[in-house]
């Protein structure tokens, strides 16, 4: 069986842990039965020793109950760049192996649910956790926003990213966040209501910013390039840009100006949010 799965943009400035949106890039994943394991990759990630320590593999193996299993991976999403990649894998692999619920099996491997909801459920999602199990919906998003991500070349682990965060946030910080949080859930289903303050943040975008010095200057050059709003995606070092769709090809050639400004090697993409979700291909 075989199945694909988008990647994904959590967080969203102050959704942290609970707001994510599935991008137009692909992970394909392909489980058969076979007399041992083998793991073939291709694309993002096919550094990654292909054998049953792979994610892919070890969410196949657990879905299955025995790892006599051929798994196949072809990914778009770069690795390590706050998109999703695992999450997406999980949820793919958990698919194509006949899981009952790839989203249950996919949060429990990626630790919270949001990129998971996303890349099973397509669009912009809300996600959260209810006793042990995640519970995701779709939210309103206005069909003529686009995209444009700033993806470095460099990688930031999750793990030293939330490493980097406060064990506690004041009270005025929290209620900071639910507000900008309501903002930007509205201007996400009506673009005319997305105003840039929608994505500013108090939880974990300030402490990350120690962890690319560049982040800050970045953002604010996506805005003035014509994004409506801007953030970092996941837990970086991907940069998200909110744009109605008629600009995002000026803000994604901005985006290429603004890395190669800032000395940061790296790449501007251009995406549409992906509205399927998981998907078996046969």
């Amino acid at each position: 069986m075989r199945a694909r799965a988008p990647a994904s943009s959590a967080n969203l400035g102050p959704g942290f842990d609970t707001l994510a949106v599935a991008l137009e890039l692909y992970v394909e994943v392909d489980v058969e039965d076979a007399g041992a394991l083998t793991v073939h990759a291709e694309g993002e990630g096919a550094d990654l020793p292909a054998d049953a320590s792979h994610l892919a593999a070890r969410v196949a193996a657990a879905v299955r109950g025995h790892d006599k299993l051929a798994v196949s991976v072809r990914s778009e999403i770069p690795v390590g760049r706050g998109l999703g990649s695992s999450a997406a894998l999980a949820v793919a692999a958990a698919a194509a192996a006949g899981a009952e619920d790839p989203l249950a099996v996919a949060a429990e491997v990626d630790g919270h649910p949001d990129n998971a909801a996303a890349s099973v459920l397509g669009g912009l999602v809300t996600a959260t956790t209810v006793g042990n199990r995640p519970v995701a919906n779709r939210l309103p998003l206005d069909a003529g926003l686009a995209f444009v991500v700033l993806v470095p070349a460099r990688r930031l682990p999750t793990s030293e990213a939330r490493a980097a965060l406060p064990a506690q946030v004041p009270h005025v910080d929290a209620a900071f966040n639910l507000g900008r949080m309501g903002m930007l859930v509205a201007g996400l289903a009506d673009r005319g209501l997305l105003h840039r303050e929608a994505m500013e943040d108090r939880l974990h975008q300030p402490a990350r910013a120690l962890l690319f010095a560049e982040a800050t200057g970045l953002l604010a050059g996506l805005v003035d390039a014509g994004a409506l709003a801007s953030c970092w995606s996941g837990a970086g070092p991907s940069l998200l840009a909110v744009c109605p769709a008629e600009d995002a090809p000026g803000v994604r050639a901005a985006g290429e100006e603004l890395l190669a400004g800032a000395g940061v090697p790296g790449q501007a993409l251009m995406l549409r949010a992906d509205h399927e979700g998981v998907t078996l291909l046969g």
